[in-house]
């Protein structure tokens, strides 16, 4: 199937061409038309699929079908899209600029962490497409720079990482200042009952789509466990470090001060390293993902704000250097490898304590995990140091071959070759 074939126009067809796709993925064949048709939509999608697309494609369509004229009131905004957290939101930020580039709507994006008064200044003639973090976007409603009253599609991205980390009474805050009729699309790679609860509120007869099972992890990644000791971790990542070619390794850690002091480490033993977390300001954190994303650093230790909405290609590894206790967990940060049929490869370190977070993690992605060497005999036993050369290594196993054929568009691949010759700005409307 063509992008021509979901009925889209041709200037976004022209700009899907022009990022270099012709193939659009499983989520945007099912939720592009329906989107079109103007109906509500429940997305249930692994992390990885296109998703950004598959609304942001149609809201451009919709919105460009019927021009404000000029007739737009300063500050308001016809198209919302809330995510969790700033990176992810520039990134859908910059998808819109590229999906819309052959078409004359304003696009901005608001966000904590920086300075108001640009965010102010881009929305004072009033905007087509808003991204916002729930925080950001209240603290405008608040003071009155910004109004929802002429919303006509409201897109909910993350929205169960959205709970996790608080959100919720800023949600419905900002809910009850939009209008009631409207287009509301709902994306979630976890469906658990607070988000059918939030969905059955506030969706009208929404069609469901879901393009993977719950939860799952992607079948080209292949699952390594290494059973060490903690004071043996940082020299056994830098081991694996050593190994074997790769293209860029994301490394995560339970705690911030844990993502630095690793970062530090990898430093001292010669390894380029740097980190991203929630105490880093603004300006770090993008420059730590510039230098990542342009491969001038190899590896990225992050805590969980990078396990979803961190769109970066050609990851070749995940490595969980502190093993998750939500398994759902180390499937949204093993998302970052093995994306559209690539193949990734994912390495977890297990403690004696954390083997009962390893078996929960088992259980929810209905594999085991392959023993690096000897699994530990008995529960009680202390782990041994595994990872030496004469033992399987996960950088050089054999993995499952990338597929092939057409490309297909993902907000990855489309920042970095549709927005390659656009000023990128933290704040803008273009």
């Amino acid at each position: 199937m063509r992008f021509e074939d979901l009925r889209l126009t041709e200037p976004l067809c022209r700009a899907v061409r022009e990022a270099g796709y012709q193939q659009p993925t499983p989520i945007q064949v099912n939720a592009i038309p329906h989107i079109l048709g103007g109906r509500d939509l429940i997305g249930n999608a692994q992390t990885g699929t296109g998703k950004t697309a598959a609304f942001a494609l149609p809201i451009v369509q919709n919105l460009s079908a019927k021009p404000t004229r000029g007739t737009r009131r300063p500050g308001a905004v016809r198209a919302l899209v809330l995510c969790p957290t700033r990176e992810l939101a520039q990134q859908i930020f910059e998808s819109f600029r590229v999906y819309g580039r052959h078409c004359k709507l304003t696009y901005g994006v608001v966000f904590g962490g920086v300075s108001q008064v640009p965010q102010a200044h881009a929305l004072r003639s009033g905007i087509d497409v808003l991204v916002a973090t729930p925080g950001r976007l209240l603290d405008l409603l608040q003071q009155g720079l910004v109004t929802l009253a002429a919303i006509e599609t409201l897109v909910l991205d993350e929205a169960d990482r959205m709970f996790d980390l608080g959100f919720l009474p800023d949600l419905r805050r900002i809910l009850a200042r939009l209008p009631r009729e409207r287009q509301t699309l709902l994306f979630s790679a976890t469906m658990p009952t607070s988000i059918r609860d939030l969905a059955s509120k506030i969706l009208r007869d929404p069609v469901p789509v879901q393009v993977a099972r719950v939860s799952s992890a992607a079948p080209t990644v292949v699952h390594w466990v290494h059973h060490v000791e903690k004071p043996a971790k940082p020299a056994l990542l830098v081991e694996l470090l050593g190994q074997s070619p790769r293209t860029r390794t994301l490394v995560f850690t339970r705690t911030k001060h844990g993502a630095d002091k690793l970062v530090r480490h990898l430093l001292g033993a010669g390894v380029g390293a740097v980190a991203i977390h929630g105490n880093k300001s603004q300006g770090a954190r993008t420059r730590a993902l510039a230098e990542f994303r342009a491969a001038k650093t190899a590896v990225l230790v992050a805590t969980d704000i990078a396990a979803r909405g961190l769109d970066v290609d050609d990851i070749s590894h995940v490595i969980n250097y502190d093993l998750t206790n939500d398994p759902e967990t180390y499937v949204h940060r093993i998302g970052r490898t093995g994306r559209m049929g690539a193949a990734g490869t994912a390495v977890s370190f297990c403690t004696a304590e954390e083997r009962g977070d390893l078996r929960s993690i088992e259980r929810l992605i209905r594999e085991p995990l392959q023993q690096a060497g000897p699994p530990p005999t008995r529960q009680s036993d202390p782990p041994t140091r595994q990872g030496h050369p004469a033992s399987p290594s996960p950088n050089v196993a054999k993995r499952p071959p990338a597929q092939t054929g057409n490309k297909q568009i993902s907000p990855a691949r489309s920042h970095n070759n549709g927005s390659r010759n656009m000023r990128s700005s933290l704040v803008s409307v273009g």
